[in-house]
Order: C-alpha cells, then structure tokens, then sequence
C-alpha cells in the first residue's frame, strides 16, 4: 500500500509558510506608507496620536488574512457539513452545562434584554465553542493589513480605528486582543466598532470584557439581539413539512407572509406541533432546495442573521438553540448520499488517517489543510474521488480499510 510520507505534507505547508513570509516583507514597507497616511482619519475617529503611534510602529502584514476574505465557510461549506460540525451532540451537551453553570446571569440578562437563554448560549456555542476557540490573530496585524489591502479597505479601515480605540478608551491589552481573520474577538466574537457600540459590564467590575468575563460577553450579545429586532413574544421559527406540488418560486427569509397564508397552502411543523395562528410574518427558507429541510422564519431569524450576514450560519444557532430546550434533531434528511460529519467523527477520521502513516497533527475535529491534504490521498487509494472532503462515505471507507489491515 503506497503511504503519504510526513514530509510530503509538512514541505508543502513549509513552502506556503516561507511564500507568506516573502509577501509579508514585500508588503512592509507599502503598509507602513499606508498607515502613514491612515493616522490622520483615525484621529478623527478619536484616536489620540500618541496612542495610534505606539500601537502602529512596527507592524507587520499578515497576507494570509486576504485571501480568507473569500473563503469563508457560511458560504464555501455545502450546508450539511456546516450544519454537522456546528450543531452534533457534543455541543448541545457542552451548551447545557453553560447554560446550568450560568444560570442566574443569563436569568438577569433575559430580564433585562428580553433575550432567552437558549438562543444567547448558542451564539456562544458557535461563535467560540464556549469561549475555547477564540482565535489567535492579533487584532491590530489583522486589521491594519486588510486595511491596507485587497478589497473592503474602507470598512476594515473602521474596524482598524476602533480597535485602537478600545486600546485607549477601554484600557484593554493589545495582547488581549486576538481573535479571527476579520477582527472578531472575545467569548461571542463582536467585531470592534460593534463592541463600542453594544458591549456591556453586566459584573460590575467597571470594564467591558468579552474576552474573559463570560456574564459581559453573555449580556452584550442578548443587548446585541435586542438593538436587531428580538421579540421575545416569537420563536425564532420552525422546521417545517411542505405539502406536494407547493409553488417555492418565491420562497425566501425576506419574502415573508402572515403564518395564516402558510397554513391555507398546507404548510405544516416537521414535528406534528401547530404553527402559531394569526399574522405574524414569516419567510419560507429553503437552504438545500425543496428536497431539503424546509424552514418557516420570522423577524427573530432575521435578528440572527444580522450578527453573521449569512442564513446557514443564522439556521445553526436557531437549530442549536432548538437542541438546548431539549429538541431533536432535523426531522427532514439533508439531499445528500454522503452526510456530514460530527466533530466526534472527524476526530475519528482523523485519527484513521494517522494509523495510515499521514500527518494531520493533533485530532481535534478541525478539517484543515494538512487533513484535507491527506484524506486526498486515502482517498485515491480506497478508490473515492479525491475532493479532500470529510464525509460520511470516505469516513466508512477509511474505518472498513483499518479493519481490514487488522483483518490481515
């Protein structure tokens, strides 16, 4: 049996590392022009001078951070997988415990943003797996480099100013400040201009922390909700059945109609229950198309959308939140032969393709480059299309292939 070598992998990933490094200092001295020309707005913006030159000098671009800027998985992910590795057993498990743990803040929070605690903890479940995966990009590299390059400069630009103002307003660490690609940071990952407008202290302790106090980064995301519309009076909305030969031309989350014209078209919950009668709004989302789950949402979906313009990561908190009062899963199977794999599974793959003699590092579930670069490879031996993908099928291959190398 032909066996991926280590060094394959690792030279590979080498030689990406050694290009970043090449572009990076190509790039230093067109960011710092850059940002010499930056300080002048962001002192408009409130940044004193003093503050933007100590945090500025010598900073160094990280080009890597370009090109995610059209790879985000909301949008690159087939809905199942994404679905899969948000919302699986472990994290509805883990969300209880938060939700037990925390308790009497999510209580106080509840009453005071009208946000339940169910739909708060699963931001927090999917925003940073309960605070262990907050990010490791220091905010200021991030943002200083995507201001200053590829597309969306302006906007990056805020974000950049911002961060520098939680520096000298807030009196937070710059080393405190990591978080994701775009400038997401903290327990529920608030973008920086989005933390100076809606962060809390719900502790008490006189300072507005999302990165290590959990009742601040729990009541900041339920006042985030609020400012985007949460009306407590409505569920988020329902997984539904649709009845055969049902017109989905104009199916969509902003195309609503009152839930009374739904139930004439015979529309129905998924799980038996009654939909709400009356006229509240609701849009009829089809993530996979019509042979897929079919979902009836209101305004309260539309408050989720907001905190990550995209509707598969709006349906992941709705359904975890779902899965935290108790419920079960999707009653309709995505339209796929090869479902998506748990975190727990892709774990398991992982750890079958280190019995191969491939190197993927340490199995923690996270489909990176190193395990797609490997499951490429198993895959062409055990006979799959090799699309590097971590499914159901190449999953039952790689466990049947272990089985029968222990056969042997």
């Amino acid at each position: 049996m032909a066996i991926l070598i280590p060094f394959h992998t690792g030279a590979l990933l080498a030689s990406v590392a050694l290009a970043l490094l090449a572009q990076a200092s190509q790039a230093a001295e067109p960011l710092a022009a850059c940002l010499a020309q930056l300080r002048g707005p962001a002192l408009k913006a409130g940044v004193s001078g003093a503050t933007f030159d100590a945090h500025t000098a010598g900073l160094v671009p990280d080009m890597a951070v370009i090109g995610l800027l059209d790879a985000q998985p909301e949008f690159k992910t087939p809905i199942w997988d994404y679905m899969a590795g948000l919302v699986d057993d472990e994290r509805v498990a883990d969300g209880q415990a938060g939700m037990a743990r925390w308790q009497a803040e999510l209580g106080r929070a509840a009453s005071r943003y009208g946000v339940d605690p169910a739909t708060v903890v699963a931001v927090w479940g999917v925003e940073s797996n309960y605070g262990r995966t907050l990010g490791g990009r220091p905010l200021l590299t991030s943002l200083s480099t995507l201001s200053c390059f590829g597309r969306r400069q302006a906007y990056f630009r805020g974000e950049f100013y911002a961060t520098l103002k939680i520096i000298q307003d807030e009196h937070l660490a710059p080393d405190r400040l990591l978080g994701s690609w775009a400038g997401a940071f903290g327990q529920t990952q608030f973008m920086p201009s989005t933390y100076l407008r809606l962060a809390v202290d719900f502790d008490g302790d006189g300072r507005r922390d999302l990165v290590d106090s959990v009742p601040d980064a729990l009541a900041s995301t339920a006042n985030f909700l609020k400012r985007a519309g949460w009306n407590s009076a409505l569920d988020w909305g329902y997984e539904v059945r649709l009845p055969a030969g049902l017109d989905t031309a104009g199916a969509g989350r902003k195309n609503k109609r009152p839930m009374s014209y739904w139930m004439k078209q015979g529309v129905a919950r998924a799980d038996g229950q009654p939909l709400p009668a009356g006229d509240i709004p609701a849009g009829l989302l089809l993530p996979a198309g019509k042979n897929g789950p079919a979902f009836l949402v209101t305004r309260n979906f539309d408050a989720l959308y907001s905190y990550n313009a995209a509707e598969s990561y709006a349906l992941a908190i709705a359904h975890l939140s779902d899965r935290l009062r108790g419920a079960g899963p999707l009653v309709q199977a995505w339209p796929t032969d090869d479902p998506g794999l748990s975190r727990a599974q892709r774990r398991e793959l992982q750890r079958l393709l280190i019995a191969r003699g491939y190197d993927v590092g340490e199995p923690d579930g996270m489909i990176g480059a190193r395990t797609r670069t490997a499951l490429q490879a198993a895959q062409r031996e055990l006979g799959l299309r090799p699309d590097g993908r971590a499914g159901l099928k190449s999953l039952q291959a790689l466990q049947a292939g272990t089985a029968g190398k222990a056969a042997d």
